[in-house]
């Protein structure tokens, strides 16, 4: 879908020849033409919302992109603002047609590809940045985590190590009241695992207490795990006590900047990063313009030979079947749709709907249903063919588009997807975000220029320009994919000057707390 239009000429925009509803390109007063035969708003509509253009009756499907976002509730007459008072969730029959819209990705010869100065570990993973981690088994070592960080801060020991990115204490919630199997207990440590294998960590130290149920034995006999300078374990209670905790923690974390030190940066193919798709803040425009330039440019990294991964199941819910119908197999197609049908039996065994997702801000900025919201979202994912689909914080292994599981809340989403091997990472937002994700670099994209003008020191990129009509959805994902390029390279994102991503590392917690 390319967009081009001209904001002073178009107050509407009509999406798909079959939709039948426009969306406002401007705030709309009351009686203002919607440039669709000569059909004029009955009321006031904001900027990113919704007009009817044909009569819906009641019961009938809205559809917006060509695709169903919902019911009418009641008789929709031309020029009606078309939102929550007037349209409902109703489930109804999707097309799975597994592989149906499959296609040849033209990948670009490997002595042809793009390049970026990363970091090559031993154990060949390529790295975009150069961290020191402090992981916590349990939330009871969070605060002596995050004193051994103060304490390195503080000592200006940083100072004689300018090719370390810094010291990062990564603390969470949970580690103890819980069971010590099972599906929750596994996505911890599948979550600690995968951050302590990070190739954006030069150095890893894991502070436990000692007795708590998320044992550091049980990770280091569940991944056969050897403690070296580069990879430390303490135990609070064994050490002797907080100060002789950071005491000890500092001088293993001093070991390991000494060699932090020693990394440089070198040429590395693009098709060794792995790019996290985020959306968060969304809004009218969020499927318009910020989603599908960022599909683009996941599509020009996956031509590079390159990963993308999209997440957040309960924000393709309604869209899941545009995501079968590129699936490489019967198999990954069954996997996307088993998810989803978890994500049903769990929100309604908690007392939800998957209707429930649509933020406040969200539905301010235009989203009606979770069903328009996903059709917005899965245009993050571009348009190569779905090759995987993975648990939460499984290490992703198979190159191209690939999907994992996770909540739709962002930091969860995005701790699972760094889990799992991300090594950059890129947010789009229509409402406006500020958070980052250490240890991995976050690129923040704008959907609209109202927004970004707002928060320009938290945005990267504007792709208000497409509804704007200076530029095109693929003109705006190239910009997005160098700058990719660059941040992998390390020049610093918005987020990261603001200093984001302390406190953004959330494992997604499932099961009973006891």
């Amino acid at each position: 879908m390319t967009i081009m239009i001209n904001i002073s000429a178009a107050r509407t925009v009509k999406l798909h020849p079959q939709d039948n509803v426009a969306v406002a390109c401007r705030p709309l007063g009351k009686g203002a033409d919607t440039g669709h035969d000569g059909i004029r708003t009955e009321t006031a509509v904001p900027l990113g919302h919704k007009i009817a253009i044909q009569a819906i009756g009641r019961d009938q499907a809205v559809r917006k992109y060509g695709q169903v976002i919902g019911f009418a509730s009641a008789d929709i007459l031309p020029g009606q603002h078309v939102h929550t008072h007037n349209v409902a969730m109703k489930d109804f029959a999707r097309d799975y047609d597994v592989g149906q819209d499959l296609r040849e990705t033209a990948l670009v010869p490997p002595s042809a590809r793009a390049r970026f100065m990363g970091y090559r570990r031993a154990n060949g993973k390529a790295g975009t940045r150069n961290y020191i981690g402090i992981l916590t088994t349990v939330n009871c070592s969070a605060t002596v985590a995050r004193h051994v960080a103060a304490a390195i801060e503080r000592s200006g020991m940083l100072a004689r190590y300018p090719g370390v990115d810094g010291v990062v204490a990564l603390t969470h919630g949970t580690g103890c009241g819980m069971a010590d199997s099972g599906e929750g207990f596994a996505v911890l440590q599948r979550t600690l695992w995968g951050y302590a294998r990070h190739p954006n960590f030069a150095g890893i130290l894991i502070l436990g207490l000692g007795c708590e149920v998320n044992q550091i034995r049980f990770l280091t006999q569940a991944y056969q795990l050897e403690e070296h300078r580069d990879f430390r374990l303490l135990n609070i209670q064994e050490t002797g006590g907080t100060r002789s905790t950071v005491e000890k923690a500092c001088a293993y974390v001093e070991q390991m900047l000494q060699a932090a030190q020693g990394w440089t940066r070198e040429p590395i193919c693009a098709s060794e990063l792995i790019l996290a798709l985020q959306c968060g803040g969304s809004d009218g425009y969020s499927g318009i313009t910020a989603n599908p330039a960022l599909g683009h440019a996941a599509d020009l990294l996956v031509r590079q030979g390159g990963t993308a991964i999209l997440s957040e199941t309960p924000e393709i819910y309604g869209a899941e079947h545009l995501l079968t119908r590129r699936a490489v197999s019967e198999e990954v197609a069954e996997k996307l749709i088993g998810h989803i049908r978890w994500w049903e039996d769990y929100t309604q065994r908690n007392g939800g709907q998957m209707d429930n997702n649509p933020s406040p801000g969200n539905k301010a900025g235009g989203l009606t249903t979770i069903l328009e919201k996903s059709l917005g979202a899965v245009a993050k994912g571009g348009t190569t063919n779905l090759t995987a689909v993975y648990r939460y914080a499984e290490p992703v292994t198979e190159r191209g588009f690939v999907f994992m599981d996770s909540p739709g809340f962002d930091p969860a989403s995005a701790t699972g997807q760094i889990a799992s091997g991300a090594n950059v990472l890129c947010f789009t937002t229509g409402r406006g975000s500020v958070s980052g994700f250490k240890p991995v670099p976050c690129i923040k994209i704008a959907s609209n220029s109202a927004m970004y003008e707002r928060l320009k020191e938290d945005m990267d990129v504007n792709c208000g320009g497409i509804i704007e009509g200076q530029t095109t959805i693929a003109q705006a994902g190239q910009e997005i994919f160098e700058l990719i390029l660059r941040v992998a390279s390390g020049e610093p994102s918005k987020s990261e000057a603001q200093g984001f991503g302390d406190s953004e590392f959330v494992p997604w917690q499932i099961g009973a707390v006891m």
